[in-house]
């Protein structure tokens, strides 16, 4: 929901580190590929119990998630660059929920599977709404420039990250958090089908 207004204010910054790690060499898919490394370490210390530990790989993470698109633009942007983003981005996104269930799977479980399904549904919505967006020709920037049609919804990236750290500084409640961010997955999925139906019944 807010991500559109956060990308006016961090891509400036990210934009000119970006040219600065394409000058030293380093590639975008070299930088995604840092990111899923930072954010799996992240995920084994929640699974380990160490939740405060990982908000560091967490924080790291998010930069260089950040970054790899920076350093797309400030050289070359390709198809491959940007489903490797995505796919690493969906890969962390469920390693983090997983994490908690595998530190306390008993009193954790229901909760976590809950929101690994709201993930699941809401990403499936996502990446349809882009497949068929890019056969109908549909362009948006309010993301920032991307591989794949960025539809907005309830809830977007920057809700997520914080729904994560929310988690890792306060692990005790993480049942019912999982509980109220996954209903509203459920419902950023069901809207994103309702403007689907709209858009694309024709």
């Amino acid at each position: 929901m807010f991500d559109a207004s956060l990308r006016r204010l961090i891509d400036p910054p990210l934009n000119r580190a970006g040219r600065r790690f394409a000058r030293a060499g380093w590639s975008a898919d070299a930088m995604t590929a840092a990111g899923l490394a930072l954010g799996l370490l992240c995920a084994a210390l929640i699974a380990l119990g160490l939740e405060a530990l990982a908000l560091l790989p967490f924080a790291l993470r998010c930069l260089a998630d950040g970054l790899d698109g920076a350093i797309a633009r400030a050289g070359r942007k390709t198809d491959f660059g940007g489903y490797f983003d995505i796919s690493a981005d969906f890969l962390f996104y469920g390693a983090v929920p997983l994490a908690f269930v595998l530190a306390e799977p008993v009193e954790r479980g229901v909760a976590g599977a809950f929101l690994l399904a709201s993930f699941y549904f809401n990403g499936a919505t996502f990446l349809g709404f882009a497949v068929l967006a890019e056969r109908r020709g549909m362009e948006t920037s309010a993301q920032g420039e991307k591989t794949l049609y960025y539809s907005n919804g309830l809830l977007e990236g920057g809700e997520t990250l914080v729904f994560f750290a929310l988690l890792m500084l306060l692990p005790d409640a993480f049942s019912p958090l999982a509980w109220l961010f996954g209903a509203a997955c459920f419902l950023t999925g069901t809207l994103r089908l309702i403007a689907a139906r709209r858009l694309f019944r024709g």
